[in-house]
């Protein structure tokens, strides 16, 4: 039997589930799934599930609400990272363009290992604290 179950999506909790999936929309290109897109200016959005997809069928990512959540303190061991999120780009100049839009949608460096020529990459954490990377690879 070579039938595997298929990944469909990565859940990640966020205590402002709207914002979150709309850092990682816009980060990745990706589309949200249909009826969950933003409601209409002036209409409330009481949300505490959101489900984005990419825009070739690739792998999704979904948003729960949780109240609370600690922040990780990585690379200090004390609250580990919980999960994270590991992209790629081609080159370095694709590197530095996407810190530059990753910052400009709200996430901040944790730690810049760009000098390594062996594989140069930036970790971040999103609006919420969850740690993502991007670095030079296939």
């Amino acid at each position: 039997m070579d039938t595997y179950p298929r990944i469909l999506q990565t859940v990640i909790d966020a205590t402002d589930v709207r914002r979150t999936a709309e850092f990682y929309r816009e980060l990745f290109g990706l589309e949200y799934r249909p009826g969950d897109e933003p409601p209409a200016e002036g209409d409330e959005d009481d949300v505490d599930w959101l489900v984005l997809r990419g825009t070739d069928g690739g792998h999704g990512l979904a948003f729960q609400q949780a109240e609370e959540l600690e922040r990780t303190t990585w690379p200090d061991p004390e609250v580990p990272m919980q999960l994270h999120l590991d992209t790629s780009v081609p080159d370095a100049e694709e590197l530095e363009r996407q810190r530059a839009r990753a910052e400009a949608l709200g996430a901040t460096i944790v730690l810049d290992r760009t000098d390594d020529p062996e594989e140069p990459l930036y970790v971040f954490a999103d609006p919420e604290g969850h740690p993502f990377c991007i670095f030079v690879g296939d």
